[in-house]
């Protein structure tokens, strides 16, 4: 079990992240998804909410070189199902629960960003409260090593999280040329009652400990377990 705070002020360049997991009094289960930034065109990016999710949009639209893999919707809603990934594969599973299928299924129609020599990850998780219950997935879809011919697909699923636990998945295992992608299963990690007590808190915490000269947008909710209720905070760069 990691400290989620320890490991993101150790690694100068996680790229996109989620977390996911359930906070320490049990009450609350809690999402966030971060974006990070080296070119120009990468850290010209704000969160707006959008509905019950949010999109990305560009802080300076004159800077706006190349929007393919920059705008999108990171979060969006599907009845009692939140939908949080680092690309458009937001609206791939959105547009696949609609249709019946699973998480998983629909993620098969999606490939790594064709972004080369990095050929970034996508990640995605799907968080589901209902009734007074709480599970979620996470996936990652990256290169084999690097060669953009062949594709691996990774699902876990998470049954009746433990209070004070998550999961933190990102993109890159730090900054490099071309940028190593992420290796291994989402890293288990511990929230205590401080860092959970409010969506606030949580958000604050996690934006310190990213490094300050590539952050560039946070998102964090705490959605009740009981209720369904949701709390939302959101942190730019550009504010």
């Amino acid at each position: 079990m990691g400290n989620l705070e320890q490991d993101l002020m150790q690694n100068v360049y996680p790229g996109r992240g989620i977390v996911i997991g359930r906070s320490a009094d049990g009450k609350n289960a809690v999402i966030a998804y971060f974006i990070m930034g080296r070119s120009v065109n990468s850290r010209n990016r704000i969160f707006v909410e959008d509905g019950e999710g949010i999109r990305t949009q560009a802080f300076d639209p004159s800077k706006v070189e190349d929007p393919s893999l920059i705008i999108y919707a990171p979060v969006r809603v599907y009845g009692d199902r939140t939908i949080v990934t680092n690309g458009d594969q937001t609206d791939t599973v959105y547009d696949g629960l609609e249709k019946g299928l699973t998480f998983e299924q629909s993620l098969r129609e999606r490939m790594f960003e064709p972004d080369a020599p990095n050929y970034t990850p996508r990640i995605s998780g799907l968080v589901h409260v209902s009734d007074g219950c709480f599970d979620y997935q996470m996936s990652i879809l990256k290169s084999d090593q690097g060669d953009p011919d062949c594709c691996v697909r990774y699902t876990f699923e998470y049954t009746a999280p433990k209070p004070g636990q998550g999961r933190f998945i990102h993109t890159y295992q730090g900054d490099g040329n071309p940028l190593p992608s992420y290796e291994g299963e989402p890293f288990a990690v511990k929230f205590d009652e401080e860092f959970t007590a409010d969506v606030e808190t949580f958000a604050q915490r996690i934006w310190n400990a990213l490094n300050a000269d590539n952050r560039v947008s946070l998102f964090c909710r705490f959605i009740e377990i009981e209720s369904g209720k949701t709390q939302t905070c959101i942190i730019n760069c550009h504010e």
